[in-house]
């Protein structure tokens, strides 16, 4: 997994929950000269808050897990650990979050144990095939961890018959638009596991993938959770178009969402729709622009304002057409100068033979020369280097 830079893009909201410094519209206001950098990190950051939120979190795992035990998870019964795992996991892991979910059985008694729920949390947006190994890797950390964890409450108790390790659910969340088409456990990338598979470890994570779910079964839903993965969808201009054509009962659907829900998700969102437009090349202060609009419940202007989106690539192609321009009239420019060249050839040709001619009737180099002013018009110095040239 790629290392992810520890800085947070500025104006945005921290991970910790606390609100930082905002415009008055609540926009992430960048310098022009951070502005490069903030576009590099805007979609790493919105990644990791999306899913650091317990609501949002629970909805995830309400909305696309088909386990029963999963069924009825509630924000309070999520907690992030990913602090204590930090350690085992190593840097590089920054970008992702390990959920410990409290379960209950049917009674609502919380279980013995809980289960770790393991969101790669990189948003994924292209085939990562080696996401067995990471998976891998984050299992064993965890587990590991647990045991020193429980080592260090009952001495020995890993070693005793009964003790158990808590289950791990992996997940990736992907949100590209072609197939996911990496292997699903992690003996798809053992070589000849068809003959050692007995003596290696394997399991099976799931997929959850925003584009196998269309833009209305999304909104039936009628949670933030949903909305963020429906905005994330959007992979280019053809995407927001389609977006731009939705009915206005649906539109409608979004603004109540958008208004039932706590500050601190409407600024989530804000910024996974600031991540979209720094994906989309929108410049920074643009994107600022555009961003209020989710800020005060009104995703119907939102999109309706959307038509600035991808300006850099529309200004891209206009500075295209200009050099396309430019190079027709170089090439136009080139066929003028070839055209006068020939034109030039021709005329040469013509001076010889009528020299050559001149000479073949005896004619003096001196009634040559005058005989070349009267046909062509030249000065009696042009005439005379013309004779000398072609007089063979």
């Amino acid at each position: 997994m790629n290392k992810r830079n520890k800085k947070k893009t500025a104006g945005r909201p921290g991970e910790n929950g606390k609100k930082v410094k905002q415009s008055k519209v609540d926009q992430p206001q960048i310098s022009p000269p951070k502005a490069k950098q903030q576009a590099r990190e805007a979609k790493d950051i919105s990644s990791k808050v999306v899913f650091k939120n317990a609501k949002l979190c629970s909805q995830f795992i309400n909305d696309n897990l088909d386990t029963p035990l999963l069924k009825n998870v509630r924000p309070e019964d999520i907690e992030d650990v990913t602090a204590r795992y930090q350690p085992y996991l190593g840097v590089e892991f920054e970008a992702d979050t390990v959920k410990k979910v409290h379960l209950h059985d049917s009674d609502g008694k919380e279980t013995d144990l809980p289960l770790f729920v393991l969101p790669l949390i990189e948003h994924k947006s292209a085939v990562d095939y080696n996401t067995p190994m990471q998976l891998l890797r984050y299992m064993s950390c965890i587990w590991y961890a647990y045991g020193k964890e429980m080592d260090e409450k009952h001495k020995g108790i890993t070693r005793t018959k009964d003790f158990r390790y808590p289950p791990i659910l992996p997940i990736v969340y992907y949100e590209g638009a072609e197939t996911w088409s990496a292997p699903l456990n992690l003996q798809g990338r053992i070589h000849k596991s068809e003959i050692f598979g007995k003596n290696m470890p394997d399991f099976t994570y799931e997929v959850v993938r925003n584009h196998d779910y269309t833009i209305e079964e999304l909104l039936e839903r009628g949670d933030e959770m949903s909305l963020i993965m429906m905005l994330t969808k959007i992979q280019n201009t053809e995407d927001l178009a389609e977006l731009r054509k939705l009915p206005s009962e649906q539109i409608a659907r979004m603004d109540r969402i958008l208004e039932n829900t706590t500050e601190d998700i409407r600024k989530i969102m804000q910024d996974v729709v600031y991540a979209l437009l720094m994906k989309m090349n929108v410049p920074v202060e643009e994107a600022n622009e555009q961003v209020k609009w989710m800020g005060e419940n009104r995703m119907g202007y939102f999109f309706e304002n959307f038509e600035k989106v991808d300006i850099q690539e529309e200004r891209k192609k206009t500075a295209r057409a200009e050099q396309k321009l430019e190079e027709a009239k170089q090439e136009a420019e080139e066929a003028k100068q070839e055209a006068e060249e020939a034109k030039q050839k021709v005329k040469e040709a013509e001076y010889k033979i009528f020299i050559s001619a001149c000479k073949e009737f005896e004619a003096t180099k001196e009634e040559a020369t005058k005989k070349v002013i009267e046909r062509f018009h030249l000065s009696s110095e042009d005439a005379g280097e013309k004779v000398e040239q072609y007089w063979e």
